[in-house]
């Protein structure tokens, strides 16, 4: 099957970026307070850097979300800590927001370096983390920085992507276009406007904080302009579990536990105890997680998206970044996609140079209504290589189709092969979970017969083997016992040097000296260490993944056990992906239980029987696999790759 290709909604604003960029040009620049733009700057339409960022107006706003999270009595107010030009405020001029609303500014800290917020004696901000206040204030935006509720100096309660998450950032966006109060004080204080503000604004954050951005899009708030949902979260359920299994050896409520502020562990009782009963570790979809998934409210978004993922993010992983952009898509949502070989990392650690050009651009066109381009170039960029990246015009690109690949038995038992030819009936292959080991010990040994898994490949390729987007993987088992887990990963067998996603920088290194992005101030440098691309040679890589719990087959909400010796059927999500496996490499399917690191083990340890009939793949590819599949020879020794990646705790609090 063809996948569909979507035509994007034409916003109403569209219409306007002419006005806009004829408005920009007329006031921006000629107004500038330090020196007339160079001779050619009528021909770039570009922000540029003219207004002083050390003597910006920095200040905090309380502004109140009208929800009473921790139950005192008292509608609760997140803290706004808010940078933006003097200049404009003399002259009168509204300014576009740029927004990172976020729980990690006190507990936590954001970027490679985990900068916290500083204050100075009188409670005024100093620091702003990352670079956007250092690079887009001095260009004429506002960078506006929200705590959670719950979290650093706001009132009320974390709740981990729920409805007082989304609120706390929510109501930002409304005070910034006059539909919400702010005060001056976290506590009573005087009203305060941000009679500064046109309202358009953009909301940017990697992991919990693009989560946010996703939430707040998905609730169709009017003002938001854009997002930049990097390595983010699209449904709270997806993030803990994988269809019934536990990925995390605690829920919500740990999350939960680790941002809040002190004050909010003395009220949030309640809150925490609805975390714990609403997120139950069997697996079960409960309202809670239905309150907490963004994808279906996509058709809500009218914020353009540009979204950045690491194909090999096994802490958020990729299942998110499809799931939402194929809801964006149907729902005819703007859209620009970047794809890296990196884990959990901000592209200001893996592409720095382009990255902050890139984004410059789709602030300039998507706050500012300049029309530099941005939305007609290519959709995405993919990283094929460290630091090599290729363009395609949409995504997935023209031409993927659905195709479905089959495992089969081999020569040798437990070394199989895959095809596009159906299993004889009664063909099977079995495997016994092993809690200790993991999609890396069963890559190594994909064609040596192993205990613990079933492995399958195709022969040398003849021709390079794209696979763009999201998969499936229906699997028939037969369980020796009542619980059993399945992982299903696909791999690329053959010599390739990767990013080492396994280290300890998910694919980078953090380097010694450091590169400048904007203005800075004795408080708020805006130099950052520099990163280069953790290289290494590898005989195989592990590139998509799915799991699921088997008691959850008949229905993804709802875990039964299972009787031994009946078979079951399941679908496992396979991440979605951009892979190319290249001519003269075979591309290889392992099925087995519990993936070492990543996976919490069942109950009990069982052994699986496939019926390899009726099980099967299907892939989003360019190109073919033959009909037929040589079985391959048994390898002497076990094959290299990462060292087995393992996620200790949810969310990343380096």
């Amino acid at each position: 099957m063809l996948l569909r290709r979507r035509k994007p909604r034409i916003h109403w604003a569209r219409h306007l970026v002419p006005a806009l960029t004829a408005l920009v040009a007329a006031t921006l620049l000629p107004l500038s307070p330090l020196g007339t733009p160079p001779a050619h700057a009528a021909q770039v339409p570009e922000s540029r850097p003219v207004y002083s960022y050390g003597d910006a107006i920095r200040e905090s706003v309380w502004v109140d979300t009208k929800l009473d999270g921790d139950a005192d009595g008292r509608t609760d107010r997140v803290a706004v800590d808010i940078v933006r030009p003097r200049e404009t405020a003399r002259q009168g001029r509204k300014i576009p927001v740029i927004m990172d609303a976020s729980p990690y500014y006190s507990c936590c800290g954001r970027g490679n370096e985990s900068q916290l917020k500083t204050y100075d004696a009188t409670g005024k901000p100093v620091q702003f983390p990352l670079f956007y206040d250092n690079y887009f204030v001095p260009r004429g935006y506002a960078t506006v920085l929200v705590d959670l509720a719950g979290t650093n100096r706001s009132d009320g309660c974390v709740d981990v992507g729920g409805r007082s998450d989304i609120q706390s950032a929510k109501a930002v966006v409304d005070w910034l276009n006059g539909r919400a109060t702010g005060y001056s004080a976290a506590a009573g204080g005087t009203p305060v406007k941000a009679s500064w503000s046109n309202g358009r604004t953009g909301m940017i954050g990697k992991s919990y904080d693009g989560t946010i951005a996703n939430g707040v899009a998905a609730t169709g708030v009017k003002g938001l302009k854009t997002i930049v949902p990097i390595g983010a979260i699209s449904s709270w359920y997806d993030y803990y579990f994988a269809k019934g299994a536990a990925l995390f050896g605690s829920g919500p409520d740990g999350l939960a536990g680790a941002v809040g502020s002190d004050a909010a562990h003395q009220r949030c009782d309640a809150v925490q105890k609805r975390l714990v009963d609403g997120a139950p570790r069997s697996g079960d979809w409960t309202g809670l997680w239905s309150a907490r998934d963004y994808v279906p409210d996509a058709r809500k978004v009218r914020a353009s998206v540009f979204a950045v993922h690491g194909m090999q993010d096994l802490n958020v992983r990729t299942k998110h970044l499809g799931q939402w952009w194929d809801a964006l898509a149907d729902a005819g949502v703007e859209r620009k996609i970047w794809l890296s070989q990196a884990g959990h990392v901000d592209p200001f650690d893996f592409r720095r140079g382009a990255w902050v050009k890139t984004l410059h651009r789709w602030f300039d066109h998507y706050l500012l209504g300049l029309d530099n381009g941005i939305e007609r170039a290519p959709m995405a960029d993919v990283e094929r290589a460290p630091d090599q990246w290729s363009t395609d015009r949409v995504w997935p690109p023209s031409g993927t189709r659905q195709t479905t690949l089959r495992p089969g038995t081999g020569e040798t038992p437990g070394v199989g092969v895959l095809g596009t030819e159906r299993a004889r009936p009664g063909a099977t292959a079995s495997f016994t979970d092993d809690p200790r080991l993991s999609e890396t010990d069963w890559a190594a040994d994909i064609d040596r017969p192993t205990a613990a898994k079933a492995g399958f490949s195709t022969p040398p390729l003849t021709k390079d083997l794209r696979l763009s987007g999201s998969g499936a993987m229906t699997v028939t088992a037969t369980p020796s016992t009542t619980s059993a887990h399945l992982s299903a990963v696909l791999v690329d067998l053959g010599p390739d040097t990767i990013r080492d996603y396994g280290g300890a920088g998910e694919g980078i290194v953090t380097l010694d000296g450091r590169t400048c992005w904007g203005s800075g101030t004795a408080g708020d440098s805006a130099c950052f260490k520099a990163t280069e691309a953790d290289k290494k040679a590898v005989d195989y890589t592990v590139f998509s993944r799915g799991w699921a719990d088997l008691g959850h087959y008949a229905d993804s909400g709802k875990g039964r056990p299972l009787t031994p010796g009946k078979p079951y059927t399941v679908t496992l999500d396979l991440a979605a992906t951009d892979h190319v496996v290249p001519a003269g490499h075979r591309l290889g399917l392992i099925i087995a239980g519990t993936d070492a690191g990543l996976l919490e083990p069942p109950a009990t340890t069982p052994r699986l029987t496939l019926d390899l009939n009726r099980t099967a793949a299907r892939l989003p590819l360019t190109g073919a696999v033959k009909t037929e599949a040589a079985a391959p020879e048994v390898a002497p020794e076990r094959l290299r790759g990462v060292r087995t990646p393992h996620i200790e705790s949810p969310l990343p609090l380096r």
